[in-house]
């Protein structure tokens, strides 16, 4: 068996080399100095994602509109953080005054996973191809003493029509089946907590790479260069010839992950329910690093 994964790893490698890595969609992040010049354009809706209004209050980047995460995480169902219905965040959207033509922008003031949740959220709808990630967040406008206030932009809400894309988010029976059937498998399985977690239980097969590690760090938490988070992958054996399921405890750090893929230009979905569905269910989990 061992030989085989080895033969479908080195084919796969094979392949790619002669058609080249996939083109990063370098669209999807967006830089400070490219927030700077751009931040009043007509078209950009630039978004603070925070648990509470009294965050956004204590000061965010100048026409920035707030985002609560309860708007899109759900908690209160049997898992947690599951993604709202699509009638639900297609109005808590809307009524930041996004459409299908905005140019969103999103960071968070808290954890970075909770900026990448608000794009899958937008891709699960279909609208996350005009949608980016601010590269280094907050941190790293902060860090480049560019400006923050406390002032409340104008902005009116607007009717946002979704085109819902289902195989952006993956359920237990698809990552069952395809677990269950390693050598068929279109897909691989990308576990995106600390290494600890992930050896502590992980589901069969999968990678490890926590998400953490594709950031240059904390104080600049930018993403690294393109082709060093490949190597990672790679490392992995995690290659663009098959698509990347990403999962992790609860769905949050996967979205991370799951926004790396599609950057670089991965096919790839996001497990919502995580190891908490999966182990609920009862299902096999590994321990230990392999």
């Amino acid at each position: 068996m061992r030989a085989q994964i080895l033969m479908a790893l080195a084919c796969g490698a094979t392949a790619l080399a002669q058609s080249g890595p996939p083109k990063v969609r370098a669209e999807l992040l967006a830089s400070t100095a490219w927030l700077a010049a751009h931040g009043k354009d007509r078209d950009l809706v630039l978004v603070h994602v925070a648990d509470t209004f009294a965050d956004y209050r204590r000061g965010h980047i100048p026409g920035a509109r707030f985002l609560a995460t309860a708007k899109f995480i759900e908690n209160g169902g049997k898992l947690g953080a599951e993604l709202p219905s699509v009638e639900a965040l297609a109005k808590a959207f809307g009524e930041l005054g996004i459409t299908a033509q905005s140019h969103v922008v999103l960071y968070t003031t808290a954890w970075p996973p909770t900026a990448a949740r608000a794009w899958f959220t937008l891709d699960t709808l279909g609208l996350a191809d005009r949608a980016a990630l601010l590269d280094g967040g907050i941190e790293q406008w902060l860090a480049e003493d560019r400006p923050v206030t406390t002032a409340l932009p104008a902005f009116a809400p607007a009717t946002l029509v979704p085109k819902p894309k289902p195989a952006a988010r993956a359920t237990l029976a698809e990552v069952k089946e395809a677990l269950e059937n390693p050598k068929g498998a279109a897909w691989r399985v990308l576990d995106a907590r600390p290494a600890q977690r992930f050896q502590a239980g992980h589901l069969t097969g999968a990678g490890n790479l926590y998400w953490k590690e594709t950031l240059a760090g904390d104080e600049h938490p930018t993403f690294l260069p393109p082709e060093k988070l490949r190597e990672l992958l790679a490392a992995r054996g995690l290659l663009p010839d098959r698509k990347v399921v990403t999962y992790c405890e609860v769905g949050l750090q996967a979205s991370h992950s799951y926004f790396l893929l599609k950057y670089l230009g991965y096919d790839a979905a996001m497990y919502d329910g995580s190891y908490q569905e999966w182990s609920a269910a009862k299902l096999p989990v590994v321990v230990g690093e392999k």
